[in-house]
C-alpha cells in the first residue's frame, strides 16, 4: 500500500525506520523482561509542505502494542499481558453478557476490569522506564 501511494523509496523509508524503532523498543522490552509481541507504527506526510515523513500515532503503547511478560511466555497457550488484550477478553467472556455480533453497543467496563487494566498498564510503564508511575 506504502509503495503504491508512495513509491518504492517511501516505502523502504518507512520499512528502514519501522524495523528501527521496533529493534529499539525489543532491546528496551528484552533488558527489562518484557516481549514485544506484536504492535503498529503509522506514519504520515508532514503538513509543513517539505513531504517528510513523521510519526503520526502513539508508539510503543499497551494500546498500540501486546507486551508479554517473557519469564510467563508459554508458547502454544493465551498469554498474561500489559496490554488492551485484558478488556477484550473481558468484552468477550460470559462475565460481560456482550454479544459482539448482536449489533448493540459493548458494555461499560466494571470498576474491577478498569482498576485492573490500569494496573497492568502502570506495570508496563514502569516495567519499561524504570521509574514510578
Amino acid at each position: 500500500a506504502v509503495a503504491a501511494g508512495g513509491g518504492a523509496d517511501r516505502a523502504a523509508e518507512v520499512s528502514r525506520l519501522t524495523r528501527a524503532i521496533l529493534a529499539r523498543g525489543n532491546e528496551i522490552a528484552s533488558e527489562r523482561g518484557i516481549l514485544i509481541a506484536d504492535t503498529k507504527v503509522e506514519f504520515g506526510v508532514s503538513p509543513d509542505g517539505s513531504g517528510g515523513l513523521v510519526l503520526a500515532d502513539e508508539v510503543l503503547t499497551p494500546d498500540s502494542s501486546r507486551f508479554w511478560p517473557a519469564d510467563l511466555w508459554e508458547p502454544g497457550h493465551p498469554q498474561p499481558s500489559y496490554d488492551k488484550q485484558f478488556v477484550r477478553d473481558w468484552l468477550t467472556s460470559a462475565e460481560s453478557g456482550w454479544d459482539r455480533n448482536s449489533g448493540s453497543a459493548p458494555p461499560e467496563l466494571p470498576d474491577h476490569i478498569v482498576e485492573q487494566t490500569r494496573a497492568k498498564y502502570v506495570e508496563a510503564y514502569e516495567r519499561l522506564t524504570g521509574e514510578t508511575f
